[in-house]
């Protein structure tokens, strides 16, 4: 029933949305919580959540204006999807790692709930970041894989 299909699809869309949305506060109340942060990294590293996804939106649109022209037939669905997760993930890395050394202050104190106080620099929020994007990539590529018909 395509009834069914579209409220599942808008159900799941929600629930994405939803979690985008948590992990976005989340993180600039984690910053924001730091008053050293603050004083070291200023507008920039507060604002520096909110412009990762600034960049994130400009990346999809990219990809999505690359796949408008590739598909052709239905056959080509499958192949386009998983040329628009590769492209995103190989300029998303980049675009986050020049965010994160052009707002985060070089060294940086979080306060930590397992730890009092947590040091950082730039280079490892781009490890996380990385490791986020890339196990993304990995996780669709493998899911892909086993469901594909092909």
């Amino acid at each position: 029933n395509v009834g069914d299909n579209v409220g599942d699809v808008a159900g799941m869309s929600s629930d994405l949305f939803g979690s985008f949305a948590e992990s976005t506060c989340a993180a600039l109340v984690i910053s924001a919580s730091s008053s050293k942060f603050v004083e070291d990294g200023g507008w920039p590293a507060l604002m520096f959540p909110l412009c990762i996804s600034a960049a994130g939106i400009m990346v999809c649109l990219v990809s999505s204006f690359l796949a408008m022209g590739a598909v052709k037939s239905q056959p080509l669905v499958e192949k386009t999807l998983k040329g628009q997760l590769i492209v995103t993930t190989v300029l998303m890395v980049p675009a986050g790692a020049a965010l994160a050394h052009m707002l985060l202050p070089a060294t940086f104190t979080l306060h930590g709930v397992a730890q009092q106080t947590f040091e950082a620099t730039p280079l490892m929020v781009i490890i996380c970041m990385s490791s986020g994007v890339i196990g993304g990539l990995v996780i669709g590529l493998v899911t892909e894989y086993y469901t594909s018909f092909s």
